[in-house]
This record gives structure tokens, C-alpha cells and sequence, in this order.
């Protein structure tokens, strides 16, 4: 018997959410906000990089061609982060998250062996979110949902963090249902201090990732849903390897121990992808969270992912059963592979 090694970072472009947002006026605002976060330079790049891969975002064909060629059996498919859209008013964002998430089973029933899929919810009205779970989940049978770090409320001044209580049904409802929470940032309030150099990803994402699990943490939130299962992208950015001066701040500001433990032991109740872009930080990384933590990711197809994930986690160093749980075990584990999973391709021996 073998464990399909699997992808849990991977995205589709949805046709069908690009038809709803078309022509709507908080859209160009959003390009505007875009722009002043990004730069020209690197909207450019990107507008080129994306075009060039929308066979990879829209194909199946494509998509297995490539998985077969990378050693991948399974990949957890989630909307492109660029499919937000949190400026969306209630009606649209419901409307916007139900195509999401049809539009993700569509490709999950091409080849139901081979994918996994994970819809969408308008973390800018939290009173939304069950709802757009609930669809996700029972619904149109994806696994989870995937989420930004943050958003703006869509009335009103202000932000939703993670930290925000008017979250809670969707953290409570998701460990009822056993849901993935796949916490993947789109946008940096660092604005435009990161409009140069690409810093925009290559410091803003894990800026991102650390201030959006540290919202999690010191809030209580895994304190009071222990069972909820957050998968964090890009190995968590730069929280994993970087919490003792979050322990410190824990023991001596009161303002800082609204959690029950120190911030380093929730690393625990936390799993995070491998896309961290070299051997030594992935060493780092599975030293810091337990290699039961660690899951493959490769971003599929974009620029700033890996071509070889599974090369990288070979080559790594780990030892056998550490290697067997970051390919496919721990995604397993997570019930991120399909229910009868055909073994095409070797897998990971269990």
C-alpha cells in the first residue's frame, strides 16, 4: 500500500468568478490598491507571468501532464488568492464564493483520483463565512476553504484579523466539520514601503503569514477550538522559526498572555507547507514544528513556487519517515486525499 504523495498549495483561476466581478466598480479600486502595493514594474511582470500560465490555471490536461512530471499524485486545488475579491458587497461575495467553490469541484469531479479542492468565504462579512463553508463543505464536497491574512470590512472602517470575535462560528463550525483552513495572504498592509524589488511578495507574504498566525495565537483562538486544523502556506513566513521573542513578550507583557501557553508550543496545532525555497530553511522549519507538521507545497503554476517540491523535501536530508510524512503522510492524516485514490504512480511507501 502507498500514500499518494500530494500537493496541498496549488490553484486554479475560476472562470466563472471573473465573469461575476466583471465590470463591477469595487473592482478597479482594488486594481488601484493593487498597484500602489505592487508597482508598476511588478504588475508588469506579473500581468506577463500570468498569461503565459493560464493554460496551467484553466487546463486539466495541463495540470496532471505536470503533476505526472513532477512526481505528484494528488494536488489540493484552491482558487487563485487573486480571487478574493474582499471588496465585494453580501450579495456579490455570496455569489462570488458559491462559483468559487462549484467552479473547484467542476475540476475535482474531471479527475476525482487526482484532486482535492478547497472554495473560498468573504472573510469581510463574517457573518458569512459558515454560510460559505457550509456550501463549500456539504455543498459542493471540498475540504476546506482557503483564506487571506486579513481584510478590510466592507462597511465601515477597519479590519478583520483573524483575532476578530466575529469569527468565531467559522473557527468553531470548521472543527465541527473537520474543515481545512488554508491560510494563504494576498496583499501586504505595508503598501507602498513594498512597491519596489517584488518585496511586495518576497517580504510581504511572510510578514503576512506571521502577523496573521500570531492573531490566531495570542487571541486564544486554538486555545478554544484545539481540534481546528489551519494549514499555513509558505512555511508559515517568518513565525516558525522566530517565536522567542514572541515567548518573551508572553512572559512579561500582560497585554501579550491572552493565550494559555507560550506562543511557541501552538506550532503544534499548526501545519505548514514546505514551500520555504531551500534545504536549509526547510531543515529549519521541520526543526521548529515537528516534521508531523509539514506538508508538501509548490504553489503550482506560479513564478514563486517550486518546480521539483518533491526533489526539495529528497533532498533535504530527513530521514525516511520523516520524509514519507512531508510527501503525503501528513497530508493523509488531514483526509487532504481522495477517498480511493488510484496508484498511477509509485507514491510513498507506508
Amino acid at each position: 500500500m502507498t500514500t499518494p504523495v500530494t500537493d496541498v498549495h496549488a490553484h486554479a483561476i475560476i472562470p466563472e468568478v471573473e465573469a461575476v466581478v466583471a465590470g463591477q466598480e469595487g473592482l478597479a479600486r482594488h486594481r488601484l490598491l493593487d498597484a500602489q502595493r505592487n508597482g508598476e514594474e511588478s504588475l508588469a511582470v506579473s500581468g506577463k507571468m500570468v498569461a503565459q500560465r493560464i493554460p496551467q490555471l484553466t487546463s486539466v490536461e495541463r495540470r496532471l501532464r505536470d503533476m505526472d512530471a513532477a512526481g505528484i499524485d494528488v494536488q489540493v486545488v484552491s482558487p487563485s488568492p487573486s480571487q478574493y475579491h474582499y471588496w465585494a458587497d453580501e450579495d456579490l461575495a455570496m455569489t462570488l464564493c458559491r462559483s468559487a467553490n462549484r467552479g473547484i469541484a467542476a475540476l475535482v469531479a474531471e479527475e476525482p483520483d487526482r484532486f482535492v479542492g478547497l472554495g473560498l468565504a468573504p472573510l469581510q462579512h463574517p457573518h458569512l463565512c459558515v454560510a460559505a463553508l457550509d456550501d463549500a463543505v456539504h455543498g459542493c464536497g471540498l475540504a476546506g476553504i482557503e483564506i487571506s491574512s486579513h481584510a478590510q470590512y466592507a462597511e465601515g472602517e477597519g479590519t478583520v484579523e483573524l483575532s476578530d470575535s466575529r469569527l468565531e462560528p467559522l473557527w468553531e463550525r470548521a472543527e465541527e466539520l473537520g474543515a481545512v483552513i488554508f491560510l494563504h495572504p494576498f496583499g501586504c498592509t505595508l503598501d507602498a514601503r513594498l512597491d519596489r524589488f517584488y518585496l511586495s511578495n518576497t517580504v510581504g507574504q511572510p510578514v503576512e503569514n506571521a502577523t496573521a498566525l500570531s492573531h490566531l495565537i495570542f487571541s486564544g483562538v486554538l486555545d478554544r477550538h484545539p481540534a481546528l486544523e489551519i494549514i499555513a502556506a509558505h512555511g508559515g513566513g517568518y513565525l516558525p522559526t522566530y517565536l522567542g521573542r514572541s515567548d518573551h513578550a508572553w512572559r512579561v507583557r500582560p497585554e501579550a498572555r491572552r493565550c494559555a501557553q507560550l506562543p511557541s508550543s501552538y506550532l503544534s496545532r499548526i501545519t505548514f507547507d514546505s514551500l520555504v525555497h531551500g534545504s536549509g530553511a526547510l531543515r529549519a522549519l521541520v526543526e521548529a514544528v515537528g516534521s508531523e507538521r509539514v506538508v508538501l507545497g509548490s504553489d503550482y503554476p506560479f513564478d514563486m513556487g517550486s518546480d521539483d517540491p518533491v526533489g526539495e523535501i529528497n533532498s533535504a536530508g530527513f530521514d525516511l519517515a520523516a520524509s514519507r510524512r512531508l510527501l503525503g503522510g501528513n497530508a493523509a492524516r488531514l483526509g487532504l486525499i481522495p477517498d480511493n485514490t488510484r496508484s498511477h504512480t509509485p507514491g510513498v511507501p507506508s
